[in-house]
């Protein structure tokens, strides 16, 4: 198996075989990658997780070919030959079509064939070479079969089933498929009116090899909406005479080889052709998701590892126009300290005289406030009151994006954290928490449900959910957790706990008070060896007497440390963030065979910045004075943020309420195949508008030349 992987992800197969060892034993892709680079040969995380991929689809198609191989044999059918050719079948596609013969099917017109006893027929006419033609048919008939042309007819089903289960055959037209097959999609006539947002599609044609992801996905809504006709084609004359160039042999006689030019005619038709379109279909959606579940990752990943605030006090508005704003204080660490409603439109004074008293009794750092509806002029009324008043100058105001948050302030979690709140006052929560910490608010969402991708209700859910989990897995453990402040739901993501021993982690927490030490994870229920080790380089705890237990220093090699320590004759508290020292270390004296230089490097990085939060530092940003899309004009030059990145573009918020989209011919003056080559979530750019569409609040821009 790992010579397989090894040449699917062109890896060395020893680096493969080490890095599977450690995935059986439970070990997580973070992991491996920060603390085993001397076993996996320094692999990153991309490469270990498509080593995991590979890894899950040849247990999968081992899985497959034991239940093919005992179901033939069950049938007593399994020859020799066959069990090596099964044994030998490299691809899900090949094992199916040699088992394809052996199928339960239902009632076909070939075993219908069979049971009239034609099968002997079907396999003179199969072998061309008969002279006596018309007299072998006579042999055939039966009360069942009571004229010759049933007979061959029967036969003819038997053999165009034939052609349509071999292997040679199927393989030949696969390659006609890959080299000519052409999408078409057509509005249902009847459909015409409702099927307006996918009017592109209405009459397309378009080679499949060239049709992008995002629109094969756009026109399989449109099919599985019932608006739209859609169909894989390919050309049949090509197919017949691929076939017959593998069937019919050169001396074959007249009456067989017309007869199985007819039954080739029938297995295009009727069986083939239509096995074949659903199989491409299949695979060209398979591809798709792919594509459309890596945008999205990308994006999540990015959003996830957005600039954190840090630990600030907090004043965070959930901007409402009739309701009025719900407004909340939140501590340092994010807890709720007060909240209240302001209403800030109604202009009579009293909303700016709330704010300026939250402001001033809580010593507020920074005030958060949601994208949402009436956003922009609440955004704008507090910045009004930060500028007006010199004690308020050094508060920054951040407009905070509201996606999922509605999602959240009716979840489970939602209501576990503040089980006797409104759902607005949650909202408004969330919305502070995301300024102070992205990563660490957003994993208690849904990653479907925060909007940074596309097509993602059309893809391979199971595979979405994988995918995102892992990002989210990758991006908790790359930031690194406080062991006494986090969330179940953030501590869940740590490599080796997981919801139930996150649970315990936050129970413990709560009997016991802070942890002091990593050590003492080893007391929480259920928590063993291999999960502390997964999981103990990843938690920091801030202020703890060790100080390497605020670090990513894995514990396995504090004893590595502390002989630095000693060799330099100082303290490990000295040896922290005192480059000088790190100078004067030679690293190659701390070898072993269990730590090597690659680990070693990482440690000394470490003690240099110990527990560095590795996201980039949180800026301000404003928008120009434009509210509404009647606003903008043609030419305009306006500051904005990326908000969601997909396959033919990006979209940008630039302040009025409805994004707009910078298509991928519009990024850059050079070609590019990617938007990600150019653009990042949250990155502030600088757009050129080029097209407004009132009516439909269509907003097009341009970053070229701006």
């Amino acid at each position: 198996m790992n010579d397989q992987i090894a040449q699917v992800t062109s890896i060395p197969e020893k680096q493969v075989s080490k890095v599977v060892e450690m995935l059986q034993e439970g070990a997580t892709i973070p992991f491996i990658a920060r603390y085993r680079k001397e076993a996996t040969g320094n692999l990153d995380e991309v490469q270990i997780g498509a080593i995991k991929k590979a890894y899950e689809a040849n247990l999968e198609l081992e899985k497959r070919r034991s239940s093919i191989l005992k179901t033939i044999e069950n049938q007593n059918e399994l020859t020799p030959e066959l069990a090596n050719s099964l044994k030998n079948a490299s691809t899900l596609a090949v094992l199916e079509d040699l088992y394809l013969p052996y199928k339960q099917k239902r009632k076909t017109k070939a075993s219908a064939a069979k049971s009239m006893g034609l099968e002997g027929l079907a396999e003179i006419i199969y072998g061309q070479k008969e002279q006596n033609f018309k007299d072998q048919v006579t042999r055939f008939i039966s009360k069942e079969v009571k004229h010759p042309e049933d007979a061959i007819a029967g036969a003819r089903d038997i053999i165009a089933e034939w052609i349509s289960e071999n292997n040679k055959v199927r393989n030949s037209i696969r390659k006609v498929f890959t080299r000519q097959a052409v999408l078409t999609s057509k509005v249902k006539k009847s459909k015409v009116t409702e099927a307006a947002k996918f009017k592109d599609y209405f009459d397309f044609s378009q080679p499949l090899k060239k049709v992008p992801s995002h629109r094969f996905l756009a026109i399989k809504r449109g099919q599985d909406a019932g608006l739209l006709t859609v169909k894989i084609s390919v050309p049949v004359e090509h197919v017949i005479k691929e076939i017959q160039q593998i069937v019919l042999i050169q001396k074959g006689t007249y009456h067989t080889v017309f007869q199985i030019k007819k039954a080739i005619e029938d297995a295009c038709s009727r069986l083939l052709l239509p096995s074949l379109e659903k199989e491409f279909d299949q695979l060209t959606k398979e591809k798709s998701d792919v594509a459309a579940i890596e945008i999205f990752t990308t994006n999540l990943r990015q959003l996830l590892l957005s600039p954190p605030l840090g630990q600030k006090r907090i004043l965070a508005i959930d901007p409402g126009i009739r309701t009025g704003c719900k407004t909340v204080i939140l501590s340092e660490i994010g807890d709720l300290l007060e909240e209240t409603v302001i209403y800030p439109l109604k202009n009579d004074g009293k909303s700016e005289k709330s704010i300026k008293n939250l402001l001033k009794k809580y010593k507020i750092e920074a005030i958060a406030v949601g994208n949402g509806t009436g956003g922009r002029e609440t955004d704008q009324f507090v910045k009004k009151i930060v500028q007006n008043n010199p004690a308020f100058n050094g508060i920054q105001v951040h407009l905070i994006s509201e996606q999922g948050a509605s999602i959240y302030s009716a979840s489970e979690t939602a209501r576990e954290e503040f089980p006797d709140k409104d759902i607005t006052i949650r909202g408004a929560v969330s919305i502070g928490r995301r300024l102070k910490d992205p990563l660490a608010e957003l994993v208690k969402i849904d990653p479907k449900s925060i909007g940074v991708g596309q097509y993602q209700h059309d893809v391979n859910q199971k595979l979405l959910k994988e995918s995102l989990e892992e990002v989210v897995m990758s991006c908790v453990n790359q930031v690194g957790v406080e062991l006494n402040t986090a969330s179940k739901h953030l501590l869940s993501y740590v490599s080796g706990l997981g919801p139930v021993l996150a649970q315990n982690v936050v129970d413990y927490r709560s009997q016991n008070g802070k942890f002091t030490s990593r050590n003492q994870l080893k007391k929480v229920p259920r928590l063993g060896a291999k999960a502390f080790e997964q999981a103990a380089g990843f938690l920091r705890i801030h202020g703890a007497k060790n100080p390497l237990d605020n670090s990513a220093v894995h514990p396995e090699t504090y004893s590595v440390v502390e002989k630095m320590a000693k060799d330099l004759s100082v303290t490990i508290e000295k040896l922290v963030d005192n480059t000088a020292l790190h100078h004067q270390i030679n690293l190659s004296d701390y070898t072993s065979e269990s730590i090597g230089l690659l680990t070693l490097t990482d440690v000394l990085n470490e003690l240099a910045k110990p527990g560095r939060d590795p996201r980039e530092q949180l800026e301000a940003f404003e928008f120009a004075n434009v509210n509404n899309v009647q606003d903008l004009s043609i030419g305009m030059i306006l500051p904005g943020i990326v908000t969601n990145i997909t396959a033919f573009g990006c979209f940008v918020d630039v302040g009025v309420h409805q994004d707009g989209l910078v298509h991928i011919s519009q990024l850059t003056n050079q070609f590019i195949k990617d938007p990600n080559e150019v653009v990042q979530l949250n990155q502030k750019v600088k757009v050129k508008v080029m097209e407004v569409d009132v009516d439909r609040k269509r907003i097009g821009l341009s970053m070229k030349a701006v």
